[in-house]
Order: C-alpha cells, then structure tokens, then sequence
C-alpha cells in the first residue's frame, strides 16, 4: 500500500464513520434506543467516538507505513475535528431535515393509497 493509497483510505473511512451516528437509529450500532430516536448527545458521543476511532486507524496506518508515529501539535487535532466535523454534514442534515420530510411524504402517501 502506497502513502497515497493509505490517506484516500482514511478520508473514505472518516466521511462514512463521521455520518454513522446520524443514520443509525441504534446506540452504537447494536442496542436498540428506548424509543423511535436516539437523545442527541448520545449521537454526539457516538460522533466522538468515530473521531477517536478514526484517529486510532490513522495512527496504525502511519506506523505501518513508515515505522514510526510522527509528533503533531494541538493545532492538526484541531483542524482534524473540524474536518471530521465538514464530513458529518451529510447525515446531519439528513437526520434533521430529509429524512423527516420522505417520512412524512411515505406516510401521506400510505393514507392515499390505504382503502377508506
């Protein structure tokens, strides 16, 4: 695997893990939520801990591919964040405005088509 190859992968894997927790309706993709929804910090922790996780593999691949992990400072976990951040915007508004709105369209379209 090339440093090229490697970095594509990460940003494949922050841009899916980053959207995870605003698509699954399961806390932590495998219990069940007490109701319909999951409480909105519970999907912000999960959004931490895909940050986190991100950031392990990261470090595994740069230790596999050179050797060695390399020192940063506060500032490239800073912008890392706030990249990871940009990546969740897709499910984010799908959470909160899209996912709503085909809702609403399925269930109006059920009560047309159901026999009155």
């Amino acid at each position: 695997m090339t440093t090229g190859s490697a970095g594509w992968i990460i940003l494949f894997v922050a841009i899916v893990l980053a959207n995870l927790p605003w698509l699954s309706p399961r806390i932590l993709f495998i219990f069940p939520s007490g109701g319909d929804t999951k409480h909105w910090l519970v999907r912000l922790l999960e959004w931490l801990a895909m940050f986190f996780l991100t950031g392990f593999l990261a470090l595994g691949l740069e230790r596999k591919m050179t050797g060695a992990v390399y020192e940063q400072g506060w500032e490239f976990y800073v912008v890392g964040l706030c990249l990871f951040a940009v990546f969740a915007i897709p499910g984010l508004i799908w959470h909160v405005d899209l996912g709503r709105r085909f809702a609403r369209r399925r269930a109006d379209l059920r009560r047309q088509n159901s026999p009155n």
